[in-house]
């Protein structure tokens, strides 16, 4: 645990229960704050006193009183498409409202570092997509050099549940738009931009507002170095912001879309190799092609990303190219669930909106699509030119016949359920296909969670595969 550090003897009230409400209430009481709990949700107001919180009812009249901030869950809108009746209240109140990434950025740093050889550094990872398998990745490249690591934010443990920091110690946070939005200290020691596209766009007022949530890691963090994916407009625009002339080599620009040239520090991959170049000269390379936990494009400009975070902490060309080899990606991402006579079968359950979608489609060949769930706006009409790839689409869900509207001369057929699709799918399978879940859909119409979904898919790709 991380206790949080200038509250002493203070009065701080924590909205949200969940993990990393929970977490932060514990952290700040750790640190000799007051915390002063509650969620309008009666379980976890419940799961809270079970664990020794004290629960204090924010809506009464006179809840706010001595109160120092408002410590609120990233779920919770303090401004679009309207803040919450709480925050609003403490802003009327001038009660400071931050988060548990804000806390602990001022938080993190402990006098036990006088004594350290090497300062402990914080790799903060945000973007639209990618961001987890970035995270995992440059933690695992980490652990697999021998360095010590912990993981932590969006994914992993809540950041202020983490271990105090060791010797040298390099700590990974994922961080989504939620969390850079509001957090009132933000100072990583290298920073990374994966890519940027339509997403949350009611939580932040429009494309800009989403855009400026992930600009503030940067722009008010500060970090030493920054590591940006330039292929869209935004990321360009950031990387230019950041550096001081082209060969300013603290900003690294990775692209999976061309190859970058300029005296500065570049990285980017072109037919599944991955190029280092550094003041006009290549100084590394890694064939990216054989490793499975690492297919596409998509996958390919998170290997750039994280491969230009480990090489600026100092590690090796052939010690990054070794660990990710060893990687075996994150579950629900282009995870390979199972093989049989020659069929493979890949979860990417995370693939909710067409974006991710498209970068699975265009990860693997002769695929059969299993798609559907709770489509967004648009359904997957923008998908038409992805959809070379695909054999045959097998429908589930509610917007399964929206969808099929949309498919133009691609075959499919009405699935309706994950189990009917699985077993068409590998029904109609032939030696080469790639049994795809990417459902370019959210879960919710008959999953609490895509990671539920992905599940589902699995277990029923396992149980098949083992009365073969």
């Amino acid at each position: 645990m991380i206790p949080v550090k200038g509250y002493e003897g203070r009065k701080v009230a924590v909205l949200g229960l969940g993990r990393s409400g929970l977490a932060t209430a514990h952290a700040l009481e750790a640190g000799g704050a007051e915390a002063l709990c509650w969620d309008d949700g009666q379980e976890a107001r419940e799961r809270a006193e079970g664990q020794g919180l004290i629960l204090h009812d924010l809506n009464k009249g006179n809840a706010w009183e001595d109160v120092s901030a408002l410590i609120v869950s990233p779920g919770i809108p303090h401004l679009y498409p309207e803040p919450n009746k709480l925050i609003a209240r403490a802003m009327d109140e001038g009660v400071p409202v931050d988060n548990d990434i804000g806390l602990f950025f001022r938080s993190f740093a402990d006098q036990e570092w006088d004594s350290f050889d090497t300062l402990p550094r914080i790799v903060a990872v945000t973007g639209s997509n990618g961001k987890s398998t970035t995270s995992a990745l440059i933690h695992h490249v980490l652990e697999h050099a021998g360095k010590p690591t912990q993981l932590a934010g969006n994914i992993g443990r809540g950041v202020l549940d983490i271990d105090p920091a060791h010797d040298g110690e390099v700590v990974v946070l994922e961080l989504s738009s939620y969390q850079t939005d509001l957090a009132r200290s933000l100072t990583p020691d290298i920073a990374v931009f994966t890519n940027l596209s339509p997403d949350h766009l009611d939580r932040h007022g429009g494309m800009g507002g989403y855009f400026a949530a992930k600009r503030r890691l940067f722009a008010e963090g500060g970090p030493d170095r920054a590591v940006i994916g330039v292929d869209e407009a935004e990321g360009s625009y950031l990387a230019g912001q950041l550096s001081e002339g082209a060969a300013d080599d603290r900003v690294i620009r990775i692209s999976v879309d061309r190859k970058l040239s300029g005296p500065g520090w570049q990285v980017f991959a072109r037919k599944g190799f991955l190029s280092e170049y550094r003041k006009g000269r290549q100084i590394g390379s890694v064939d990216l092609r054989a490793i499975k936990g690492l297919p596409g494009s998509h996958n390919h400009q998170n290997a750039c990303a994280a491969y230009a975070v480990c090489r600026s902490i100092g590690l090796a060309p052939k010690v990054i190219e070794a660990a990710f080899r060893a990687f075996k990606g994150l579950p629900h991402r282009s995870q390979l669930v199972g093989e049989a006579d020659g069929v493979s079968y890949v979860n990417d359950s995370k693939a909710t909106n067409v974006d991710s979608a498209r970068a699975a489609l265009g990860a693997f060949d002769n695929i059969r699509w299993i798609a559907g769930g709770l489509g967004k706006d648009g359904g997957i009409e923008c998908l038409s030119d992805a959809l070379g790839n695909v054999t045959k689409a097998y429908l589930i869900g509610h917007s399964a016949r929206e969808f099929a509207l949309q498919l133009g001369d691609v075959p499919y057929e009405i699935c309706e359920t994950m189990e009917n699709a699985v077993a068409a799918a590998a029904q109609d399978a032939q030696s080469g296909d790639t049994v795809l879940l990417a459902p370019a859909a959210a879960s919710f119409d008959q999953y609490p969670d895509f990671e539920k979904r992905g599940e589902d898919f699995t277990r029923l790709v396992q149980d098949r595969l083992q009365d073969m």
